[in-house]
């Protein structure tokens, strides 16, 4: 249960990308399904992520770098021409020393809060402890900001926050508080992420086993980090 007697962390959840405002920390959520993969490549062997908002600009640094994973998806569909789609178990073993991303929602979002914040980090249920730890040790003001669905609410990164809000035990805002009920109103998590219409779209792409792969909870040991904003994208890497 949440206890409010600790005030050294403080704990907001934005469930769109229109409430991006400044903060110490931010943690990123799209658990269905961006930052489950980059949380599973990085932990897989690769020794970055790209996060990049367009498809042009993913392809871009490819061809300029010369080196490099294309990956991403668009409304659930690997985007044509690209050597990996946006499903966490595709991630396991490197074919690239770096992703190249781009999604619908969670690259946007990251690049919204590498633009607002001084430090972000990209949470999943899949690494649910050590980000919730990461951050609770670094105290100050938290904001977990739900990456959504095309700007609108989403079911799955809000009960997510909710679990984040959970562990890291803090001071609560009153979006942070919804979010925690929301998460206690399911009794397991791959409840919460099907209750969603993120679920629904994957089932509708024939995508079913993403959402049993992204409801494990906590098992990844790794803390994807924004290390470096750069023109067309920003560089996650692991801490």
């Amino acid at each position: 249960m949440l206890s409010l007697a600790s005030e050294s962390v403080r704990v907001h959840v934005a469930f769109t990308l229109a409430e991006v405002s400044a903060a110490q920390t931010a943690i990123v959520v799209d658990v269905l399904r961006a930052t489950s993969t980059i949380a599973q490549a990085l932990a897989g062997g690769y020794e970055r992520v790209l996060c990049c908002a367009e498809i042009d600009e993913a392809r871009f640094l490819r061809q300029a770098r010369g080196e490099g994973a294309l990956a991403g998806e668009r409304e659930c569909v690997r985007i044509p021409g690209f050597d990996l789609g946006n499903s966490p178990a595709d991630f396991v073993e490197p074919i690239a020393k770096t992703v190249i991303l781009t999604t619908t929602n969670g690259t946007r979002a990251l690049i919204a809060a590498g633009a607002a914040a001084e430090r972000v980090f990209a949470a999943s249920l899949l690494n649910l402890a050590a980000v919730a730890a990461r951050a609770r040790g670094l105290g100050g003001d938290v904001t977990i900001l739900c990456a959504g669905v095309l700007g609108e609410f989403a079911m799955d990164d809000a009960y997510c926050a909710g679990r984040i809000v959970e562990l890291i035990d803090g001071e609560p805002s009153d979006g942070a508080r919804a979010a925690l009920r929301l998460a206690q109103s399911f009794e397991t998590a791959e409840q919460g992420l099907a209750a969603s219409q993120s679920a629904r779209n994957l089932l509708a792409a024939h995508l079913a086993d993403d959402i049993a792969w992204c409801a494990r909870e906590s098992v990844l040991d790794i803390v994807p980090h924004i290390a470096q904003i750069q023109a067309a994208a920003v560089d996650v890497t692991a801490g």
